[in-house]
């Protein structure tokens, strides 16, 4: 390897520097655990590396041993037998290499793949509310960038302090041997490499941070200006411009930074190449009036120059070797970092099946806090200096009904006063603080997570969808639904008529969060969904609250198939939407203040009677609850 790569190698390795802190044992031990299974690849990985240092070092002084034999004017064979050894050493050495790289890429890949997989099932089985403060972006960040920087310790770190070590034993062996005096002069000129490389490389790591950052804040606004949503807002308040100035803004400074950083690479390879350069002519220098005095061999001194950029290359990058391995913890520690969050849901041991047939929904004596941002969030995930210590005020205070098999219970109230809540703890997705959440008489946490999904489906009011085809957002609710059945269900939402007039058909793609269809289209798609589940129980959280009142009545038609025969508990705006429910509970600041029949309340002049005033303003209302009240006193 020249001088100049040589510079160009330590000025990569010192790129990435980080702040010097001290080993985590506990780290190494975690680390060495996520390595045990490949712990045969490791060993042969470090073995190979050492064989391929020890073969970087006799090349220079078999070289030597032919300039000598050149000189002496030895017979023919013998500067060919060694052309043809060293010849060997360079296929045997291209040979392990290219092996050295097939396991660097198998032990790297692998454990990027075993770091992702255990990531991203950990984060599956993170409650809601973790999702809800953890910022998009920086969570993928560590299935990214630090799940890569981990590997690092294996693919680059792991093989360059081996074979550097040995590198540089034998190489100081070797040169000591040739001659002590020009090997210590080497040494002497170190710190003249050594020193700008650190410098100069926190210099330029510092500027690869800021551009990281003004790329990392392009990168956010991008993602946000680019979804349908972002792109009307910005539309709608008319600030195009502005917002292309902001991203020219950064996109200038990265510019200005990435001169800088080019120019500040070539200044210091520059200078470090001729710190080399100068180096070397010392060596011959000093070398050949050695050998002119016949104190040293020809080929000793060519053996010395060579053998002397197999000395500076591993001194520089084992003094750097710390922040190389820092680095890499770093990385594993963001990892691990995600691993060590407790999900507050779990499965206990022995949970049982919910019960066959038709089942009931029970809320006894429930009370509810959301937990707070410590229990379920990181710091570096929210991007906040500090996470935000509130959370844990009660915001459901003794709720209890019960929903009977095939009965309809509907939940109304003011805006915040519980009603969603109540309806996120029937799927687990957060769990009671006290008091019992019964399906099917028993309570939710007895149950095993896979038969509480097989009962329950549920519509939010966003609809969510991905940006999949119509086929593989509904067989996400069935995987093994054949073709018949998708068409059947989409008959039954009222779509099959829209679907089969679409080019591609179910295999036409929905766009991200659905937004190639029509409100109305795509709720009646996630209806659809709920229907090839066949859930026994159905929850709709303000299924048609944005709606107009065309796409509502179409909803509302498709919602009828879904609520047939099946247990259901219904979130709802619009009054109208659940005259006909069994029960009817009004829930204002987190208590049931009312319970009974749409006539029932209405005839009762509380807070039913008066939502119900509000919503429809007109004379008819006053008929229709002075009827009710009559109906109710007979």
């Amino acid at each position: 390897m020249s001088m100049e790569m040589t510079a160009w190698h330590q000025l990569y390795s010192l790129n990435n520097q980080t702040e010097r802190r001290p080993l985590s044992r506990a780290t190494l031990r975690r680390v060495a655990a996520f390595a045990r299974p490949h712990r045969r690849r490791v060993v042969l990985f470090l073995v190979l590396s050492v064989v391929m240092a020890a073969l970087a070092v006799v090349s220079p002084v078999l070289a030597g041993r032919v300039v000598d034999a050149i000189v002496k004017g030895e017979a023919f064979g013998v500067v060919a037998g060694l052309a043809g050894l060293i010849a060997v050493l360079a296929l045997a050495e291209a040979g392990l290499g290219l092996l050295n790289r097939w396991l660097s890429a198998g032990l790297g890949e692998g454990l990027i793949l075993d770091l992702r997989t255990a990531v991203f099932d950990h984060v599956q089985r993170m409650p809601i509310a973790f999702f809800t403060r953890t910022r998009t972006g920086a969570l993928v960040s560590r299935l990214n960038n630090d799940v890569i920087g981990a590997q690092r310790a294996f693919t680059d770190t792991l093989s360059s302090v081996a074979g550097n070590v040995v590198t540089l034993v034998l190489t100081l062996i070797v040169m000591i041997g040739i001659s002590w005096q020009i090997t210590l002069l080497a040494l002497l000129l170190l710190p003249v490499f050594v020193l700008p490389a650190r410098r100069m490389g926190t210099r330029i790591a510092r500027l690869r941070r800021e551009a990281a950052d003004h790329n990392a804040a392009m990168g956010t606004q991008m993602t946000e200006r680019f979804s349908a949503p972002g792109a009307t807002l910005v539309k709608l308040f008319g600030r195009p411009a502005r917002e292309s100035a902001e991203f020219a803004s950064r996109a200038r400074r990265v510019r200005d930074i990435g001169v800088r950083t080019a120019m500040t690479q070539s200044v210091f390879v520059t200078a470090l190449t001729l710190v080399s350069a100068l180096a070397l002519a010392l060596v011959y220098g000093l070398g050949g009036f050695y050998a002119l005095r016949d104190q040293l061999d020809a080929g000793s001194v060519v053996a010395l120059a060579l053998l002397l950029t197999r000395l500076y290359m591993p001194l520089t990058a084992l003094a750097s070797a710390r922040m190389d391995v820092m680095s890499a913890l770093v990385s594993f520690e963001r990892v691990f970092e995600v691993l060590d969050l407790e999900p507050l849901i779990k499965e206990r041991p022995g949970a049982v099946q919910v019960p066959d047939g038709p089942v009931s929904v029970e809320f006894d004596d429930v009370r509810f806090a959301y937990p707070s941002a410590d229990k379920v969030s990181l710091a570096s995930l929210e991007e906040v200096a500090v996470l935000d210590s509130r959370g844990g005020a009660e915001v459901l205070h003794g709720v209890s009904f019960t929903a009977e098999p095939g009965q309809m219970v509907a939940l109304v109230g003011s805006s915040g006063a519980g009603k969603s809540t109540i309806a996120q703890l029937l799927p687990r997705l957060y769990d009671a603080d006290s008091g019992s959440v019964r399906i099917g008489g028993v309570d939710v946490k007895d149950l095993t997570a896979d038969s509480i999904r097989d009962t329950l489906g549920m519509v939010t009011q966003d609809g969510h969808l991905f940006h999949e085809t119509i086929r593989a957002n509904l067989l996400l609710a069935q995987p093994e639904a054949d073709e018949a059945e998708l068409w059947e269900v989409l008959g039954r939402a009222r779509l099959a008529t829209l679907i089969e007039s679409l080019p591609d058909g179910l295999d036409t793609v929905v766009g991200e969060r659905g937004y190639r269809l029509s409100g109305g289209e795509r709720q009646r798609l996630t209806i659809a969904r709920l229907l090839l589940a066949r859930p026994r129980v159905v929850i709709l959280d303000e299924a048609t609250a944005a709606l107009d009142s065309t796409s509502e009545a179409a909803v509302q038609e498709a919602l009828g198939e879904a609520l047939q025969g099946r247990t259901a508990v219904v979130i709802a705006h619009r009054l109208s939407t659940i005259r006909a429910a069994d029960v009817i509970l009004v829930i204002e600041d987190g208590r049931v203040v009312e319970r009974g029949t749409h006539t029932e309340l209405l005839a009762a002049g509380g807070r039913y009677e008066e939502l119900y005033r509000t919503q429809f303003a007109d004379p008819l209302i006053e008929e229709a609850i002075d009827e009710a009240a009559a109906v109710a006193a007979r």
